[in-house]
């Protein structure tokens, strides 16, 4: 964890207001992630704005380290000692990163949850999984262990846990990939939570499973009213789910706005090749799919210009050298000099 002296907010931050602000549970004004190192503060999330809507699906879009699983573990305050974290974070009317330790705990597990991407190091191979789900229960919702239990039970058989009482008492170990994931959805839902943060929910699953976890995500939202930020790679769940979408590189949101639209009319050049490349948007008969050249650049390694601009095949003289600012127009958001920033 980190300290308060760890946390600052920059008076830009507490101005700009990103776009659903207003109908929003939870915002993200200039959320920003630096990683302290010998050669200094290393940035890894910058300037990040991002609203949350209630009873809506937002996914996050990128390749492995964007920014999308730090961006969702910042929400939660669940940093290394090294991280410092910058803007702010408003639950209900409340900045997550100046409240004491204490009352992040009681968020925890109660209002904000999340499933994370590895539920073998995730959950405790000493304990029952049916005991891990129902903690929270048992320390949020005061429940006798008799009621947690029956309630875990019942949540095992929502998420497609074959023998939900006999899983109950396995361990970790005794569980597939999939059942082990199937453990922390369950555990994640079992508060009915405000906010829902899901770090690749459905990697391990099958794709016949994978659909209706998506559509049990989809439904407790709708039904609970409940915000979720969805982390993906893939983008035909992006397009199944999401009602709104942000695409990360190298720690910016470069795009952002409805997923129809984006997916409509993609403005950022690293969008178009994510869905050039994507397997779902591939045309029939088609022998290889497109790539993008070049990978992320690590922290450390990433200039004043444009992240993307070594990778991009419409890169200009100005990418190399500054990052323009975002152009915000009819609920689309982009960062790219091919769009008018400035």
């Amino acid at each position: 964890m980190f300290a308060a002296s760890d946390i600052s907010v920059s008076p830009e931050s507490r101005s700009r207001q990103p776009l659903g602000a207003e109908q929003a549970i939870l915002r993200l004004e200039g959320l920003n992630v630096t990683f302290a190192a010998e050669e200094g503060l290393l940035p890894a999330v910058q300037d990040l704005h991002l609203a949350l809507p209630a009873a809506s699906i937002t996914c996050l879009v990128g390749e492995s380290g964007c920014g999308k699983s730090l961006t969702a573990r910042a929400i939660l305050r669940l940093m290394p000692p090294q991280a410092r974290l910058g803007g702010r974070i408003l639950y209900r009317g409340e900045d997550l990163l100046t409240l004491p330790e204490a009352r992040m705990r009681s968020l925890r597990g109660r209002h904000l949850a999340m499933i994370f991407q590895e539920p073998m190091t995730a959950l405790n191979p000493v304990l029952r999984v049916g005991d891990q789900a129902a903690e929270a229960l048992r320390l949020h919702a005061g429940l006798s262990a008799a009621q947690a239990r029956a309630e875990v039970i019942r949540l095992f058989g929502e998420v497609g846990i074959p023998a939900a009482a006999d899983r109950y008492g396995e361990y970790p170990h005794q569980l597939s990939g999939g059942m082990r994931q199937r453990v922390m959805i369950a555990a994640a839902l079992s508060c009915r939570p405000d906010i829902l943060l899901a770090d690749e929910p459905t990697t391990a699953l099958d794709a016949t499973l994978q659909g209706q976890i998506l559509h049990l995500i989809r439904e407790q939202a709708q039904a609970r009213g409940m915000a979720v930020l969805l982390i993906t790679h893939d983008l035909g769940v992006v397009s199944r789910v999401a009602a709104h979408v942000g695409i990360m590189y190298a720690g910016h949101l470069v795009e952002y706005g409805p997923t129809a639209e984006v997916f409509a009319r993609p403005l950022h050049p690293y969008t178009r090749g994510l869905m050039e490349s994507s397997p779902s948007r591939a045309p029939l008969g088609a022998s290889r799919l497109p790539a993008i050249p070049g990978s992320v650049p690590p922290l450390g390694q990433r200039g004043a210009g444009c992240p993307f601009a070594p990778r991009c095949a419409q890169a200009l003289p100005v990418c190399l050298q500054s990052l323009p600012d975002e152009r915000e127009e009819g609920g689309r958001r982009v960062r790219c000099w091919l769009h008018g920033a400035s």
